[in-house]
């Protein structure tokens, strides 16, 4: 049987060799197989010990190992049995780089999606965090990772790269300017990222617009209105806007006006700062600042008041000046003091009346002058 193996030729190789190289890649491959299983095992086995997700995410990352790489490294040890032509020498040379490469790239490119799916579900969880930095990250990561993998893979096999990257910069110069508002978006995007002048759930008032922010993309941000519907807003045209941001509000601060009417008594009118004051403080989750009779009105004697809320849900503001407003009506009922609303009057005379007005106030002067000569 051997004899006939070394007789035999297959593309100027004896089919013993072959066959050796058949043996040393079946038994290359199953090692490989087991030394990846022993590992994963053994780093498992760590992993539990310890509370830190570095370890987890390293196990992880190593049973994405390819096979098909495995079997091409087992192929290549098998060539070794083979008589091969000088030449193939620095061929192998080239496959040996190109496979290890291509597994440290798949290595990496499975890290970062573990990373990026970690943080997608704490952002789930949270609900308050920005995708828009960890979706950045993956693409910019993924992209830097397989381009450096193709120059690396290219330059290994002898091609001039220099060039290739100079033309590479001029076309990419070309599509920045043929996609410049979609650059715009997403630079403002990563604007948004990084700053965070609002996150998912925040509620914002800008322009005309006011609603919570429900998702924020690499081009728009999606924002849902009081009336229900949802609004797509372009990123750059959202950051030229000045943003309210009303969830970050730790406190709220409220004036409002009243007045009361001018047949108040001063006695009244020196109590009504302690009696708005009784009325802030007993609502609750208040802090109390000022209340001034602040001037003469039309037709009323105007008061200003300040105070605090503490917390700043919208709903909760309105029931305490809801509950304000009710105990100012009690207060001011018990001791007479009405509240001012607009009026006007109007004096009505007859012709005769204002024709005798008018003489009474000619003579006047001459009336007077003639009681200083007299006396």
């Amino acid at each position: 049987m051997k004899k006939w193996l070394d007789l035999n030729v297959f593309l100027g190789i004896p089919a013993s060799e072959w066959v050796y190289a058949a043996i040393a890649t079946i038994v290359s491959y199953l090692a490989l197989i087991y030394l990846l299983k022993f590992a994963i095992t053994r780093l498992s086995m760590l992993s539990q010990r310890t509370s830190t997700r570095l370890d987890d995410m390293l196990v992880q990352v190593i049973e994405g190992t390819h096979r098909l790489t495995l079997l091409a490294a087992a192929a290549l040890v098998g060539t070794k049995f083979l008589t091969l032509p000088d030449r193939w020498d620095a061929r192998l040379g080239h496959l040996w780089f190109l496979i290890i490469g291509f597994q440290l790239a798949l290595w990496i490119n499975r890290g970062v999606t573990l990373w990026t799916e970690r943080r997608r579900l704490q952002a789930t969880e949270t609900l308050a965090h920005n995708p828009v930095i960890t979706t950045m990250l993956s693409w910019t990561l993924r992209a830097l990772l397989w381009s450096v993998l193709m120059l690396a893979v290219l330059a290994n096999m002898g091609v001039n790269i220099t060039a290739f990257v100079a033309s590479l910069g001029v076309g990419g110069v070309a599509v920045a300017l043929a996609v410049q508002s979609i650059l715009s978006d997403l630079f403002a995007s990563l604007a948004i990222g990084l700053d965070k002048p609002f996150e998912i759930g925040d509620f914002i008032v800008f322009g005309e617009i006011a609603g919570s922010i429900e998702h924020i993309g690499l081009k728009t941000t999606r924002i849902r209105s009081l009336s229900g519907e949802q609004i797509v807003c372009s990123n750059t045209e959202l950051l030229k806007n000045t943003i309210h941001n009303y969830k970050r509000m730790a406190e709220r601060r409220i004036l409002f006006n009243f007045g009361v009417t001018y047949d108040a008594s001063p006695e009244q009118l020196r109590a009504v700062p302690a009696l708005v004051q009784k009325a802030v403080e007993s609502a609750g989750k208040t802090r109390f600042d000022r209340a001034h009779f602040k001037g003469f009105g039309d037709s009323s004697l105007d008061f200003e008041v300040v105070y605090y809320v503490t917390d700043p849900a919208y709903n909760l503001y309105m029931d305490i000046q809801q509950g304000i407003n009710l105990e100012l009506m009690t207060q001011f009922g018990r001791r007479g003091i009405e509240f001012a609303f607009p009026t006007r009057t109007l004096h009505v005379v007859n012709r005769q009346q204002a024709e005798d007005g008018a003489k009474r106030s000619s003579f006047a002067p001459h009336a007077e002058l003639a009681t200083r000569e007299a006396q």
